[in-house]
């Protein structure tokens, strides 16, 4: 007699260059922010960084929840993801040292700083505070 288990399988599309298809409302809904990218990024208005790294499970996790707020709050703030280990210069301007950390930029400032895996209502809480100033 043969047991069939049920089995799940997680496939990460990709197109024939090996790049991650994402959908086009998420890509331009969160900003890849990198060194050359950055400041311009934060200098104007209410900004969400997410400093993650690939191999951070929690990273991971925070991820789909930094897409939402993107999507929902994408006309009124900036929302970007910065992979702490492609830009180990700006980890290191703003003093991270666990992952995911969150940080709500505004002008250019920080505002408000989060560290590890955080709700999406503490987020977008925490982001209504600086678009109401």
């Amino acid at each position: 007699m043969i047991m069939m288990l049920p089995v799940l399988f997680i496939f990460t599309l990709t197109d024939i260059t090996g790049l991650k298809i994402v959908s086009k409302t998420t890509e331009e809904a969160v900003i890849t922010l990198n060194d050359q990218n950055f400041d311009k990024t934060i200098k104007k208005g209410v900004v969400l960084v997410d400093f993650w790294a690939t191999w951070c499970r929690p990273c991971r996790m925070q991820g789909p929840i930094i897409e939402e707020i993107a999507k929902e709050m994408g006309k009124k703030i900036k929302v970007g993801k910065l992979d702490t280990d492609q830009n180990k210069s700006l980890s290191q301007r703003y003093n991270v040292a666990y992952l995911p950390t969150l940080v709500i930029f505004k002008d250019g400032k920080i505002v408000e700083q989060f560290v590890g895996l955080q709700q999406k209502e503490t987020l977008v809480n925490a982001i209504n505070k600086y678009l109401k100033k």
